[in-house]
């Protein structure tokens, strides 16, 4: 079970390069591995959180408010993880802006309540939370190493260097495009391209491998 959903959550069923889930965000703040970190961590919390107290709930939920209820419970720890970050972390919380408050509604989230926690055990909700949003947040990360990279000339702004980050060569040099909105959309379709490519090839190895048997 563990490792079935630790393949899901990082590959096979990856939130955003294969469930397509999440994508505004994804798009909308990779543009600093600050900014990626504090927004796959958040969700990763929630995400984890959220799951554990539906699957605790979901005998006595009435199936025809269960989507209510699961926005309750999502609202509830968002709140909390928005105060803590408020609190502590206000750079991140300025730099991510409103969609700290928006992870009330990411379809990865819902989708991962409706989908396994409302149906499964605690402890297998749980691992699932933890590794759903392991795979969010490397995509994440990368996207952000990525974007940074090209459009900044620049690696871990937001958190080394005293926030100016490690510059690897100067910004004239950058593509500007790559840190706008439509360098998100471009660096993901990469992302879900190359993913897309990379599982097609394994199935059609495992194919032949069976034919071969």
């Amino acid at each position: 079970m563990v490792k079935k959903l630790f393949k899901e959550g990082l590959v096979t069923q990856n939130p955003v390069l294969v469930q397509l889930l999440g994508l505004c965000s994804v798009m909308a703040i990779t543009t600093t591995l600050f900014n990626g970190v504090g927004m796959g961590v958040s969700v990763l919390i929630i995400l984890t959180l959220s799951n554990i107290v539906i699957a605790l709930l979901r005998k006595v939920i009435p199936a025809k408010i269960r989507i209510a209820a699961f926005i309750v419970v999502i609202a509830g720890f968002v709140t909390i993880v928005d105060l803590i970050i408020q609190a502590f972390v206000p750079d991140l919380s300025a730099s991510l802006g409103v969609f700290i408050p928006l992870i009330v509604v990411n379809c990865i989230i819902l989708g991962r309540a409706e989908a396994f926690a409302s149906k499964n055990s605690v402890g297998a909700s749980a691992l699932d939370g933890i590794f759903q949003g392991i795979g969010y947040t490397w995509v994440l990360v990368l996207m952000c190493v990525v974007r940074e990279f090209l459009g900044s000339g620049t690696f871990g702004a937001g958190i080394l260097n005293a926030g100016a980050g490690i510059r690897l060569f100067p910004a004239e040099y950058g593509a500007l495009l790559i840190v706008l909105p439509f360098g998100g959309f471009l660096t993901l379709g990469v992302f879900i391209a190359v993913m897309q490519w990379a599982l097609r090839r394994s199935q059609e190895k495992s194919k032949d491998e069976e034919a071969i048997k």
